[in-house]
Order: C-alpha cells, then structure tokens, then sequence
C-alpha cells in the first residue's frame, strides 16, 4: 500500500526530524558544558555548590562563566573587596539573606573591614531611600540633571 504524501507535509516532516537531531545534538552540548563547568567548579572549590548543581543543566556552562569571569575573576576593573561589597549592598537591598551571608563573607576574606560592610549597607539604604524620595515625589529628572551638574 502506498501513501500519498503531499510535498508540504514531507517539508514539515523534515521540518520535524531535522529539530529533532539538532534538539539531540544541543543536549549533549549542554551535557558536555554542564560536566565541564562542574569539573571547574569542582577544582577550584573542592566540590559543586548545590545552587550551582540546582541550576538547569542547559544554562549552567554560561551561568558559571559570568560568575567565574566577573565576581570571582581578579581580572577585572573593579577590586574583589568592592565588588563584594556591592553585592552585598544589592543583596541587602533585595532582600536576600543567602546572598547578603555569602557576600558579608566574600567581603571580609577579600579584607573588608567592619565599618566598610557597615558603610555599603548604609549606602543601599540610603540609595534606596533618596529613590523613594525622588520617584515619589516625581521630582523632574532635568531640573535635578542641571542640579547636579553644578556640584
């Protein structure tokens, strides 16, 4: 018995199989990155953290590589103390007490003192309070540019 196939619906199909083997071929690349990034992280700290291995496996290669090559890097413009320190002021302004423990912590390991974890909460707070302030009240944006500009 022969079936007739019309030339469209044999596209769709190709359409379908030729997803199908790429959609294959991306999962073992995101296998491949995933083991890759765990074997990194494995090395560097002697283990995977859970919120890493949480993570979903397609995203977890690139995830890794922004958090390598900015918050850990020392290749970067901005020192390791700082940027813990505005981790920690975002964190707190969040909130998220997970992220404000670990970057209290990442901040007095890079040699962060007391009053300078004190100082970046105070500055997120006081961020955030001068926003309210200025969003609430919709004081105009420009008039405030040209303010400032003279300070």
């Amino acid at each position: 018995m022969r079936i007739a196939v019309s030339s469209s619906f044999a596209l769709v199909l190709l359409i379908i199989a030729g997803t199908a083997i790429s959609n294959l071929a991306m999962a073992d690349d995101a296998n491949s990155g995933a083991d890759a990034a765990y074997a990194e992280m494995e090395k560097m700290f002697g283990g995977v953290p859970t919120f890493m291995k949480m993570f979903p496996k397609a995203g977890i290669a690139g995830a890794w590589a922004e958090y390598r090559d900015i918050e850990l890097s020392d290749k970067t413009a901005l020192d390791t103390k700082t940027k813990e320190l505005i981790g920690l002021a975002v964190a707190a302004q969040i909130p998220c007490t997970y992220c404000v423990y670990a970057h209290v912590k990442g901040a007095k390991n890079a040699g962060a003192t007391d009053q300078e974890i004190q100082e970046a909460v105070a500055m997120a707070a006081l961020t955030r309070h001068w926003s309210t302030v200025l969003n609430g009240m919709q004081i105009d944006l420009e008039a405030f540019k040209k303010e400032m500009a003279g300070k």
